[in-house]
């Protein structure tokens, strides 16, 4: 459900006179105040092994529980994207990053408790330290290295995740 639906009352002052403003806002007649909803910063990993096998992680939790998924997550506040990548990947995976390099950005929508999140989902090509000691945690259930002509975009529950992939598949990182 889209934020000017799923709002129904004025978060400063709980007039139900809240009504949509223009497509990413909602001003409250009541009170004055203008609500926004702006994209949320996320950030998502390549990471290929010596052999060139990008490591897929299985989703742990809702949206998409059980599809295929790039290690990352939300850029917390006060946190560049570096920052993000680095900590989401000692948390999901327990990873060790040596280097970190962006590549794109893609927008997506995330439904999160029944609410569409608007996203700008940040990608990084990783190194790690040590391939060997990494661990699913977080909402992360598994992972597993894929060769990059055995990935199928179809695998991944996320929009921009298939875009990335598809971005993958047809370039090298």
């Amino acid at each position: 459900m889209e934020f000017r639906s799923f709002f129904k009352n004025c978060p400063h002052c709980g007039s139900d006179n809240f009504v949509e403003n223009n497509e990413k806002s909602k001003l409250c007649q009541a009170c004055g105040f203008t609500f926004y909803m702006n994209a949320s910063a996320a950030v998502a990993a390549f990471i290929t092994n010596n052999e060139g096998k990008l490591l897929v992680c299985k989703r742990a939790k809702e949206p998409a529980k059980g599809t295929f998924d790039l290690p990352g997550g939300f850029v917390d506040n006060n946190e560049t994207a570096e920052e993000a990548i680095i900590r989401e990947l000692k948390e999901e995976l327990d990873a060790e990053i040596t280097s970190v390099k962006y590549v794109f950005s893609l927008p997506n929508n995330y439904l999160y408790s029944g609410l569409t999140i608007p996203t700008l989902d940040l990608f990084f090509e990783c190194k790690l330290k040590n391939y060997e000691q990494l661990k699913a945690a977080d909402d992360v259930a598994g992972f597993q290295f894929i060769a990059k002509n055995e990935l199928n975009p179809a695998d991944f529950g996320l929009n921009s995740i298939k875009k990335a992939i598809e971005k993958f598949i047809g370039r090298s990182l």
